[in-house]
């Protein structure tokens, strides 16, 4: 069954392969500053984020290469589509958020786009430390055999 479009929490763009490159320890829902047009493109429901990532810059935090497209019909007051967008969230926040990438190695990636229930553009942050192979590895094996494991316990009855 397809999702409403009017339906709160409706998600425009997701990062499937987050979870699967990095182990995500802590997540965090912040709001985009956004243009009309990139509004309007988001909510066609084509923007990308498997490039992207956020960082400090300043004392602000930014959303760097997500690529929203241009809105066709807004002609000469089209925005451009990998700009960086401030990410608004809380001092305290973004406090912790700098501290953990700075002092203790760890990455923050956008693991979702979404429109709220209000209809705000919110992005959903995951705080998370790089896999090596041997821990992807892994996941695909578990991943594996819990799809087996289901397939046999449903043909078993």
């Amino acid at each position: 069954m397809a999702k409403d479009p009017k339906s709160p929490n409706r998600v425009v763009a997701d990062n499937r392969k987050a979870r699967f490159n990095y182990e995500i320890i802590d997540t965090y829902e912040a709001g985009i500053a956004l243009t009309g047009t990139e509004v309007k493109s988001l909510r066609q429901g084509k923007a990308t984020i498997g490039d992207a990532h956020a960082g400090p810059s300043g004392a602000e935090f930014y959303l760097f290469n997500a690529y929203i497209p241009e809105y066709l019909q807004a002609n000469r007051f089209n925005h451009e589509t990998k700009r960086p967008r401030r990410l608004l969230l809380h001092k305290h926040q973004i406090n912790k958020l700098i501290g953990a990438t700075q002092r203790e190695g760890f990455t923050v990636i956008p693991l979702k786009i979404y429109f709220n229930e209000r209809g705000r553009a919110k992005v959903e942050l995951g705080l998370g430390r790089g896999k090596k192979l041997h821990d992807k590895r892994e996941a695909e094996k578990e991943r594996t055999w819990n799809r087996e494991k289901s397939r046999l316990m449903r043909d078993k009855g």
